[in-house]
């Protein structure tokens, strides 16, 4: 499947961004539409950084992992996950660029290493969803950095 990219723009420095995002700990406060009940393990930023998380859907019990494997400041970093009881991987990046005139862009791709037979089946519905989700979370990330 293709990957999905969002972006969004916010008034602050490059180097602020990246140290929240590089933080997996704080993708709890824009990703919780997406994921509940997170823990945290390893660093608590940077590369060996993990988290777990259940999927917020109504009676679910899936869990998703995330693990920080590349970061490198104050320009990109990237996480593997796995979910759907190991049936999807994928690899998250963000980039971060500046933009004139101040702030930093933040883009954010996801794409597939693996994905179940559902989501292969129709994948126009499948990165439709995922690129709505995904572009909520840029906007409920860009308000916790313009909130500071």
């Amino acid at each position: 499947m293709k990957p999905v990219t969002v972006s969004v723009n916010v008034d602050r420095p490059r180097e602020e961004v990246f140290d929240f995002i590089d933080r997996l700990a704080n993708h709890e406060s824009f990703m919780d539409h997406m994921f509940v009940d997170w823990s945290f393990s390893g660093p608590a930023f940077g590369v060996g950084a993990k988290a777990r998380a259940r999927v917020a859907a109504p009676a679910s019990r899936e869990m998703a992992e995330f693990e920080v494997v590349e970061s490198e400041r104050p320009a990109r970093t990237v996480e593997k996950g796995v979910s759907a009881h190991g049936k999807r991987r994928t690899s998250g990046t963000y980039t971060l660029s500046e933009r004139p005139g101040g702030g930093t862009e933040i883009e954010f791709e996801m794409a597939w290493e693996q994905a179940p037979r559902s989501e292969r089946a129709v994948p126009p519905l499948t990165r439709a969803f995922l690129k709505r989700a995904l572009g909520k979370a840029m906007k409920r990330l860009a308000k916790e950095l313009e909130r500071g």
